[in-house]
Parts: structure tokens; C-alpha cells; sequence
């Protein structure tokens, strides 16, 4: 059995349609109803914070391979509750941890880490040597559970493989993003259709540029990293820097309304990073893997998912 954390999340739904096409039995813990997610055979709702409830629940299942995906991912939400934050993601991991320990110590882990860990890059492309550096509270607890996680595979000898995602998108994809965000006020255009054809988009900082993968490609990285690689740290990126401007003109092409951006101060940050890429060669050494679809599918499949959203 494949156990999902955070099932219901965006990676986490992508993640158990892969397992399921893969012949694999699919089950999710998570806090809240049972997500819509019909790859589910079984899902066990459980506060990964409750210690107790963890462990039973992996005691009762017995899970061969974990994907633990459940997280708190949210920036601004960091900053207005650290506190929150950091027992969700860090208390979590660790009940996960020990339960797996205690109850199932041969299953093999998979720990969705953050590429936000590494911070301001000192060089380009970062690879997984790279000093970590977290600029928010959501990213220092990233990192704080990418050590915990390391610890349990040194002490324990647990097969635990930690993944180091950089921005990952595509349909499902909530506004919160900014491929989201610049595609749910598309798609909500088009339906208002303007008298002047126009869509007028709120933007952030079109400057910068990041390092865009297909949710799709991300959740196979993760399969063939649970499958394939020893234990140890892989970045999943797909090793290209993108501005969001060039974002913005992509997503733009696939509508029929002329796209005019329009700067919100309230999107941009303080002492933003003006480019990020990742090196994806240690975990493509390891399995084989590249990312295969390309950004402009990525974009068009995102706003057609957005469009279907803003039509309910």
C-alpha cells in the first residue's frame, strides 16, 4: 500500500492519479472530510499534530511507501502565524516520523521538501551542496524538517529520501500562486467579457525570474525518487529560469482578450530574490528522470482548469 500525506492537497491529488495508473493501492491521511480524490481506497482523517492518531493510523495500515506531502505551504500565512505554522509542519513530520518508526520501519519515505530552504542563491544553478538559508518562517520550517527527516535516516537507518521542489504548477492549482493567481483573473475576464476586450491583470514584481515545473512532472520525480534513489536529498526543478513577465505573455496567448498588467503594491516583497534555477543532475543521475512538459502546455491546461472553476 502507498500512503499519501495531504492527499487532497494540489501535488497531493496529481501524486495518487499517478499511483493508481501505476497499478498501486492508493491511501491518504489528512485533517480534513475525504478529499474528492477517487483514487482513494482507503483514507484515515487524522491531525498529523495528534501524536496518538498518527501512530495508530500507521499502525492499522501498514503502508510499504510514504509520501509525506501534508504542509501548511502558504508564505504570508507563515509570517502572520509562525507559530502555527511551524508546529504544523514541523510537529507533524516528526509523529510521522516516529510512527513509521515504531510501526513500520521498513516502509520507505518520501519528505516533500522546499527549494525556499536554499534562500538568496550563491550561485547559479543551486544544487543540493548549496548553504541552506530560509528568508520566512515557512521555509525555516522546511528546512528544520529536511534535517529532522536526515536524522531519522542516519539514527534509524530508515530509508527516508528528501525532495527539494522548487515552484511547481498546473491545473488544481490555487490562486494563492502566481500562475494561479494570473490565470483565475483571466479566465474570470473572459467570462465578464469587458466591453473594451481587455483583461487587466494585478501583478506583483514581473521582473523576477523562478524556476517553473509542470505539478505533473514533479509528482513522477517523486515516484521514481521513492523508487530508484538512495537515501538522501534530490532537488526536482526543472533546471530553467522563467520570468514571471514571460509567464504573464504566455498565459496571455491562450486568450482571446488583449492581457494589460497593472502593478498591485500589495503582491510585491521586501528584498525579493531576482532569479532562482535549480540543477536537477543529482536526482536525473539517480532515476532517469526530466521534465517533459513544456511551460506553455503547463500554462493553457492551467487556464483552461481556471476557466472550468470560474464557470461553476
Amino acid at each position: 500500500m502507498i500512503l499519501i500525506t495531504g492527499v487532497g492537497g494540489f501535488a497531493g491529488s496529481h501524486l495518487a492519479r499517478l499511483c493508481a495508473e501505476r497499478g498501486a493501492e492508493v491511501a491518504g491521511l489528512g485533517r480534513g472530510e475525504r478529499p474528492n480524490v477517487p483514487e482513494l481506497s482507503a483514507y484515515e482523517r487524522v491531525d498529523l499534530t495528534d501524536r496518538d492518531a498518527v501512530r495508530a493510523a500507521i499502525a492499522s495500515m501498514k503502508p510499504e511507501r510514504v509520501f509525506h506531502l501534508a504542509a501548511a505551504a502558504s508564505v504570508a500565512r507563515s509570517w502572520q502565524a509562525p507559530a502555527e505554522v511551524v508546529d504544523a509542519n514541523v510537529g507533524g513530520s516528526l509523529n510521522l516520523l516516529e510512527a513509521l518508526r515504531l510501526e513500520a520501519p521498513e516502509a520507505a519515505l518520501l519528505v516533500a521538501c522546499s527549494g525556499e530552504e536554499y534562500g538568496p542563491p550563491q550561485q547559479l544553478p543551486v544544487d543540493e551542496c548549496h548553504v541552506l538559508r530560509p528568508q520566512n518562517p515557512y521555509a525555516t520550517s522546511k528546512a528544520m524538517v529536511d534535517l529532522l527527516a536526515a536524522s531519522y535516516a542516519d539514527a534509524h537507518g530508515m530509508r527516508v529520501i528528501r525532495t527539494r521542489a522548487f515552484n511547481h504548477t498546473g491545473p488544481g492549482q490555487s490562486d494563492t500562486y502566481v500562475v494561479g493567481a494570473f490565470a483565475r483573473q483571466i479566465a474570470e475576464a473572459e467570462v465578464s467579457q469587458p466591453a473594451d476586450g481587455k483583461a487587466v491583470i494585478a501583478t506583483g514584481n514581473l521582473d523576477v525570474l523562478r524556476d517553473f515545473s509542470d505539478v505533473r512532472d514533479v509528482v513522477r520525480a517523486y515516484w521514481l525518487a521513492l523508487e530508484r534513489c538512495e537515501a538522501g536529498v534530490y532537488n526536482v526543478c526543472s533546471g530553467r529560469a522563467t520570468a514571471v513577465s514571460d509567464i504573464l505573455t504566455d498565459l496571455a496567448a491562450h486568450s482571446p482578450l488583449e492581457v494589460e498588467r497593472r502593478t498591485d503594491p500589495s503582491r510585491l516583497r521586501n528584498n525579493e530574490v531576482m532569479e532562482i534555477r535549480g540543477s536537477h543532475e543529482k536526482l536525473t543521475d539517480a532515476t532517469g528522470w526530466q521534465p517533459e512538459i513544456e511551460l506553455t502546455d503547463t500554462l493553457r491546461d492551467t487556464l483552461d482548469w481556471w476557466r472550468e472553476e470560474v464557470a461553476r
